[in-house]
């Protein structure tokens, strides 16, 4: 489908746009009078949601791989709405997996998925912007047409720094605990739709964390905001009752913190469970947002 620059860019001033975000269509979607796949779905999007749409972005991360500090990030932004990993109880109920403080979860949350996904993944929200925390391997036995309706990202980290890290709550981590293949799973999908989800790689994020917020933010049509960066130390009242068995170290941040490789030898028993990984995060990462 060809459309005419001069008749769109005309009509950038009709009063009928007052009801799009902003109240324009974006310049960037134009381009020598046509529009590519990805701006043809933007424009879409645009003249068909109200005035009162939610923008709804939905991350899919891993363990460990600073998706609360992206939380905390997104939860200091004047416009935004976040909720932390609705899916937890329902993918703990789903698989019986054991993790820290299981029992507390169930009771917290609805265990029922399904309800989670109409109700708050696609629920009312008081705030143009809403941000979802989850985490990828939590989508199990779930419908996959929610996705479409919410804005995807994708957080990944190199395994070789993510495995020993998640062992002190997983203490022996098989594939699926990763999320790693999920992602991919979700990542092909949504290409196959004509979608293409932002990556974003935690070291990348955390060596220039303004640089790949803004880039982010241009993706998404935001306004990069300073107030991304910093956040008061402490709990937050959005985290769930897991807090004190995965964000104590969090909790003592005020910042996204200075990337450091890990120096300590690889453990050898997760070695067969790296080799599994890899393969999954190098096609992710090419994808990925850099410093």
């Amino acid at each position: 489908m060809r459309l005419q620059t001069s008749k769109w860019r005309a009509n950038l001033s009709d009063p009928d746009l007052n009801s799009t975000p902003g109240g324009r269509i974006p310049v960037h979607l134009f381009c020598r009078g046509c529009v590519t796949k990805r701006a043809h779905a933007r424009i879409r999007r645009i003249f068909h949601q109200p005035a009162t749409a939610v923008l709804r972005l939905n991350l899919w991360s891993g363990p460990r791989n600073v998706s609360t500090a992206l939380m905390y990030a997104f939860a200091q932004r004047s416009d935004t709405r976040v909720i932390d990993e609705p899916l937890y109880a329902h993918y703990l109920h789903v698989t019986g997996a054991q993790h820290p403080g299981r029992e507390d979860v169930l009771a917290s949350q609805d265990n029922n998925g399904e309800r989670v996904v109409q109700n708050i993944l696609l629920g009312p929200c008081d705030r143009p912007v809403l941000f979802v925390k989850n985490m990828a391997h939590h989508f199990i036995d779930l419908a996959w047409s929610f996705l479409s309706q919410m804005t995807t990202i994708m957080l990944i980290r190199d395994p070789e720094q993510m495995l020993p890290s998640l062992i002190n709550q997983v203490p022996h981590p098989q594939l699926a605990d990763t999320a790693y293949g999920r992602q991919k799973k979700i990542f092909d999908h949504l290409c196959a739709r004509g979608e293409t989800p932002c990556v974003l790689d935690s070291r990348e994020l955390l060596l220039n964390p303004r640089g790949v917020l803004s880039q982010l933010c241009a993706h998404l049509d935001l306004d990069f905001e300073d107030t991304m960066l910093r956040w008061p130390a402490g709990a937050r009242p959005e985290e769930g009752v897991w807090a004190p068995h995965w964000y104590h170290v969090i909790h003592k941040t005020t910042g996204f913190e200075p990337y450091k490789a890990k120096t300590a030898p690889f453990p050898e028993f997760l070695e067969p469970l790296l080799k599994e990984c890899l393969p999954y995060y190098r096609y992710l990462y090419q994808f990925a947002f850099r410093a």
